[in-house]
């Protein structure tokens, strides 16, 4: 039996603060603030914090639950877990779930990139004094080579932890997480101690309960609770396959969904602190609100365009600047080793040697995101796309376990004699009905807002980069590659089991 077969987490602090680092993302610092304010009502975001909140019960525990079940139970990859739960006839489900999660990371590194560069500007730089200057700066980035450059450099050191196996991740992931954790904590007693900081606080948890009539806010509260856990990618069922028989499935997959949201919540605090404290002298709520929803290009307007500029008007601005692109470089790597792990993972069980299939996926990784670091529009279309399709992978781990039994998922997978807590059968009807109705639901709404409202002109067109015609063109090629390599996929010379 190779090394490869015999890797695993050496505790249970080591298996968590791995999956943290799959959920604790750019998801959660970059994302999740600006998403926030541009679902708030006319009184404050905390409705849209209520749906958000919702969904970490009615969609992303449940999910989690049942990719640790499936990891731990298959010992294997994506692919290989699906083809053990539900059989070689239906088990090629499992690479359109690998296959999206893929996608992300061509574009994820790329983010990746702009964090470390942002965090060496504002190492090597003075921050920007205005708007004309943050854009500059934005402007000359974009127009350079460090996009191409930083791609490759990110994508590089993410391989390099990967090659080495799980023991390398747990390692890593040992330092960056509690550094992390570190820096936001000191990032958000630096932005409580600004004048005005409670005018932000005040309006990212105080609901509007009138948003909740809107079925958009329910659709980026679902969407944004998959980016923030990374529930349903497949990434924490890849990890699960180096569990100990010893760890708990319900209780490590609690622990994986509510710090992530506080984690995320410490984030939305930081941001709306600090803009809030920094711009309430000049400017009135209104104007801020419009500031914080700024997507800018390919989204990065309030934290790469904004955020310098606040950091350069408050005392010791340029260290939180330092802290704040610290903490979310860390939080990028965490997650895009795990994007490359899950992807090695896959190649692994077909019997690829773990070196050979680390250099493909990071050879393909590089390539295949290089559209994404020279065009922001393409960049912002992969975002689309594969996002959406997030709903897809989670309707189709839903199926897996509904196809091989979910009384007899939960029973045999999850509630094990090794046990501390017993999964109730609550769980079975969140799995059984609730996941697939919002699935329905929320996607058949999307497609009518987007040919009605969003846009009634283009969405028919697939070449329009944010069109209904462009995302299932893009599915069914996904679907279509996966079917035709489908053999290939579910073929297992080896599977990375452990020794207990």
């Amino acid at each position: 039996m190779s090394a490869n077969s015999k890797q695993r987490f050496s505790s249970k602090l080591g298996m968590i603060l791995s999956v943290l680092g799959i959920a604790v993302g750019t998801g959660n610092i970059w994302r999740f603030p600006r998403i926030a304010a541009q679902n708030g009502g006319e009184e404050g975001a905390g409705a849209f914090l209520f749906a958000w909140a919702c969904f970490l019960i009615l969609w992303s525990i449940p999910l989690i639950i049942a990719e640790y079940g499936m990891g731990r139970n298959g010992r294997k990859g994506v692919v290989g877990s699906f083809v053990e739960l539900i059989g070689k006839k239906k088990g090629w489900l499992g690479g359109f779930v690998a296959f999206v999660a893929t996608a992300i990371m061509f574009y994820y590194s790329v983010v990746a990139s702009w964090c470390v560069y942002y965090l060496i500007t504002s190492i090597t730089s003075a921050l920007p004094a205005d708007l004309q200057q943050a854009n500059m700066i934005w402007e000359g980035f974009q127009g350079s080579n460090f996009p191409i450059i930083g791609h490759a450099f990110v994508m590089g050191v993410g391989g390099f932890i990967v090659i080495k196996g799980i023991s390398s991740i747990e390692k890593v992931n040992k330092v960056l997480i509690p550094s992390l954790l570190l820096v936001l904590v000191v990032s958000l007693i630096k932005a409580l101690s600004l004048e005005n900081s409670g005018l932000g606080l005040e309006y990212l948890f105080t609901p509007d309960w009138a948003t909740l009539k809107k079925p958009e806010i329910w659709l980026e509260a679902l969407t944004q609770n998959a980016w923030d856990t990374g529930a349903a990618w497949g990434l924490i069922l890849t990890y699960a396959a180096y569990m100990r028989k010893s760890d708990d499935v319900t209780i490590s997959a609690f622990q994986t969904g509510i710090g992530n949201n506080i984690v995320s919540l410490v984030s939305a605090m930081i941001i709306f602190s600090t803009v809030f404290g920094t711009l309430s002298p000049q400017m009135g709520s209104g104007e801020i609100l419009e500031v914080m929803k700024t997507s800018g290009p390919a989204s990065t307007g309030l934290t790469f365009i904004w955020m310098p500029q606040l950091f350069a008007k408050m005392g010791g601005g340029g260290i939180f600047a330092i802290l704040f692109f610290l903490g979310l470089t860390f939080a990028a790597f965490s997650s895009l080793i795990s994007m490359i792990e899950m992807a090695v993972k896959v190649f692994v069980d077909m019997g690829t040697d773990r070196k050979k299939a680390t250099f493909i996926i990071c050879g393909a990784g590089f390539g295949f995101g290089i559209p994404s670091a020279l065009n922001l529009t393409f960049f912002a279309n992969q975002d689309f796309v594969w996002g959406v399709g997030l709903m897809v992978s989670g309707a189709l781990i839903s199926y897996a376990v509904i196809k091989y039994g979910t009384t007899k998922f939960r029973e045999e997978l999850i509630n094990t004699e090794e046990r501390s807590a017993t999964l109730g059968p609550w769980w079975e009807i969140i799995i059984k009905y609730v996941v697939p109705i919002e699935v329905v639901t929320l996607l058949g709404w999307w497609m009518y807002l987007s040919a009605t409202s969003y846009a009634p002109d283009t969405w028919y067109n697939p070449l329009s980069a944010f069109s209904v015609a462009t995302v299932l063109l893009q599915w069914a090629l996904a679907v279509a590659l996966v079917w035709f390599f489908r053999k290939r996929l579910m073929s297992s010379k080896e599977a990375d089991t452990v020794d207990f």
